[in-house]
């Protein structure tokens, strides 16, 4: 099959498909930047620049995992860019200069608005197609920048004005998912000078801790630290935001930028099918590589060549339709599980889920080792169907309606 053409307008900027390295380790450097475009990648948010020079600890990574997975959750303990200002710039220069038709984001952090506004005039003057505003980084060892500054409106919007005053270009606001309404402080971006949105940022966390030594992880020195979270564990809580603030009335038709947790193309297509034009991949990359995005291009390309879908941009926010409030959801009836008895293994998990954390709605046959359904008490959560470890074996059944409801078309 011939690829589609995942082309895609993001800030009024061309974009040869979606995929983009996030601001974060995975484009650290011109060598790093340089492979991953090489690859195929449609641009790279080069790793957040600033006069502010961490010193970084070691180690500054941990992971949490599942059974045989290696990771479902990353931490990660690093601050933005540990080179001085003139090398990251140089590097980016180079960057654009060897890459003209790729797109260059530069995510940039100050600390008072002086360096915001001379931030964004330096990576203007080298050719930078987008500005990244950092409001967002878990991790920054001062209160005034990072996270502490994205959970505060007042200075998000004075933040982006103070980049809008350095700068023509496009202004995308990073958000951080450690607030209950991302909307108050995205809007404030808007109003600030910002064009587009990008979410999210790590999650802060505790990964676990080492028993012996009675110490969080990463252990550095016999201490630990609160730090942020990515991966495929937190898509869940990104897809959220992304949906809220592409359906906010005050954010219409502002572009965003999908972060959180993308690993296949599946993934990446429910970004984009909740509002997102725009997506920057950071955890799969540190598990996988660069060659990554093979797959993600691929993948979509089958799907739209599939549904008979030429351009990208019509899958954009193509879901945010039917994702309502729960007081809206249809309540009136029952969907009973199916239990396919051919391709049952007999291993007696539905029965266990449903009597210790259900309703106690399957009756085990022990001789045989099935299940059946006691209609009665079944209350259609479908629990049984999650946790069966074999694909088709437990389906959506037959519907009852509940009394005084009329009889209807349900779509499953």
């Amino acid at each position: 099959m011939k690829k589609k053409d995942l082309s895609i307008e993001f800030c009024g900027v061309k974009c040869e498909n979606p995929f983009f390295l996030a601001s974060s380790p995975v484009g650290n450097n011109y060598e790093m930047c340089a492979k991953a475009l090489e690859a195929g990648w449609g641009g790279i948010v080069f790793k957040t620049i600033g006069v502010f020079i961490p010193n970084e600890v070691s180690p500054r990574f941990d992971a949490q995992r599942k059974e045989a997975t290696p990771f479902t959750g990353f931490k990660n303990m690093e601050q933005i860019a540990e080179h001085p200002l003139e090398w990251n710039i140089e590097q980016m220069k180079k960057l654009k200069e060897n890459y003209p038709s790729k797109v260059l984001i530069a995510s940039i952090m100050g600390s008072n608005e002086q360096e915001w506004t001379m931030l964004a005039k330096r990576v203007t003057e080298i050719g930078a197609d987008i500005i990244e505003c950092n409001f967002s980084c878990p991790q920054m060892t001062s209160h005034a920048m990072g996270s502490d500054v994205g959970q505060n409106p007042e200075l998000v919007k004075s933040y982006s004005a103070a980049v809008r005053r350095g700068t023509h270009l496009p202004i995308i606001a990073k958000m951080t998912p450690n607030i209950g309404n991302m909307e108050v402080p995205a809007i404030a971006a808007i109003e600030g000078g910002a064009t587009a949105i990008s979410a999210i940022n790590t999650i802060k966390c505790i990964t676990g801790i080492d028993f012996d030594k009675q110490v969080a992880l990463p252990i550095v020195n016999g201490k630990s630290s609160i730090s942020g979270y990515s991966g495929k564990a937190v898509k869940p809580i990104a897809l959220r935001f992304i949906a809220q603030l592409s359906k906010e009335p005050k954010l219409k038709n502002v572009p965003i930028s999908g972060i959180g947790g993308i690993e296949t193309w599946e993934d990446a297509l429910e970004f984009i099918m909740l509002g997102s034009s725009n997506l920057q991949v950071t955890t799969a990359i540190m598990q996988y590589g660069y060659r990554i995005v093979e797959d993600l291009i691929s993948g979509i390309s089958y799907y739209m060549e599939e549904k008979g879908i030429e351009k990208l941009e019509d899958l954009v926010g193509v879901a945010l339709g039917n994702t309502i409030p729960a007081e809206e959801l249809d309540r009136g009836y029952i969907v009973y599980p199916n239990f396919k008895h051919e391709n049952c293994v007999g291993c007696g998990r539905c029965y266990v889920s449903c009597f210790d954390g259900g309703h106690q709605a399957i009756i085990w046959d022990e001789e045989n080792r099935r299940p059946s359904l006691d209609r009665e008490k079944c209350v259609g959560c479908h629990l049984c169907s999650l946790v069966c470890p074999v694909d088709n074996c437990i389906t959506k059944g037959d519907i009852k309606f509940k009394d005084g409801e009329k009889e209807r078309k349900i779509d499953l």
